[in-house]
């Protein structure tokens, strides 16, 4: 049975490290912000296995709008549990939760390879694709939620 929790930023790293991360070190997988009270750390657990993870801090985009946006970041699945529909369910219960603290606009430096991935939740491209170095190319992707 897959479950949605409220997880500390500690909890993200094995995952950020060994999916979106490989290359790099344990360090790089923390991001400035995670400790901020504003931000809220989501786990779906498989049968109390932590599979998939996603990090929402408040943090506008300079073109996009929003009067209390969110940023996505952060998210990841399990390679071996990706069936299981674990990383669409924590979205939308990020998304409800986001809703009721007032936030109106949700968005991500998607990965190019997993655009699809998004634009089937809802989400819109917005302007070029970009390069972030050493993580490869992405593309800003929004959603509004009011």
């Amino acid at each position: 049975m897959l479950t949605i929790r409220h997880i500390k930023p500690s909890d993200t790293y094995h995952l950020r490290h060994t999916i979106l991360r490989p290359n790099q070190s344990i360090e790089d997988c923390m991001y400035k912000g995670d400790e901020d009270d504003s931000t809220i750390h989501l786990g779906a657990f498989w049968e109390g296995k932590l599979i998939s993870i996603g990090t929402f801090m408040q943090v506008s985009h300079p073109d996009l709008g929003g009067d209390f946006p969110y940023q996505l970041r952060g998210m990841a699945t399990d390679p071996n549990y990706r069936r299981q529909k674990a990383g669409s369910t924590l979205m939308a219960h990020a998304e409800s939760l986001l809703k009721e603290n007032n936030c109106d606009l949700l968005w991500c430096n998607a990965r190019y390879n997993v655009k699809d991935y998004y634009a089937h939740m809802g989400f819109q491209e917005h302007g070029d694709i970009f390069e972030i170095e050493p993580i490869g190319l992405h593309v800003v992707m929004f959603k509004n939620l009011d």
